[in-house]
């Protein structure tokens, strides 16, 4: 058991592309400091999850909650809340002319006008 608060609270997290049911009921705890790997074979909604984590999937039903902030809350600032999150996708589009610290830290740079 955690002392501490999860800083990702996924709830009962439902995902339904037409009929394939991509995220089924769907619930995890990620607390400060920890790591976590999302594996699993092709099909099995790993990228969907991830995806709906940083809200650039919407959820059928069920809750996200990152550092105290529920995602589908319509008052809430989605660039605030992902400046504080990464993912990482194999082959996920990275550009061939940057390095993996430069396709890394892009996002970040760019959401918080770093120049």
């Amino acid at each position: 058991m955690y002392d501490t608060e999860a800083i990702i609270r996924i709830s009962n997290v439902n995902k339904s592309f037409g009929r394939l049911k991509a995220l089924d009921n769907v619930s995890l705890n990620v607390y400060p400091g920890e790591k976590v790997v999302i594996i699993g074979p092709s099909g099995s909604g790993k990228s969907t999850l991830l995806r709906t984590i940083n809200k650039l999937e919407t959820v059928d039903s069920g809750q996200i909650i990152v550092d105290g902030f529920d995602l589908y809350d319509p008052a809430i600032d989605i660039n605030r809340v992902r400046m504080e999150l990464g993912m990482v996708f194999q082959s996920f589009n990275l550009f061939p002319h940057k390095t993996v610290l430069q396709n890394l830290t892009l996002a970040p740079i760019k959401l918080r006008h770093i120049k």
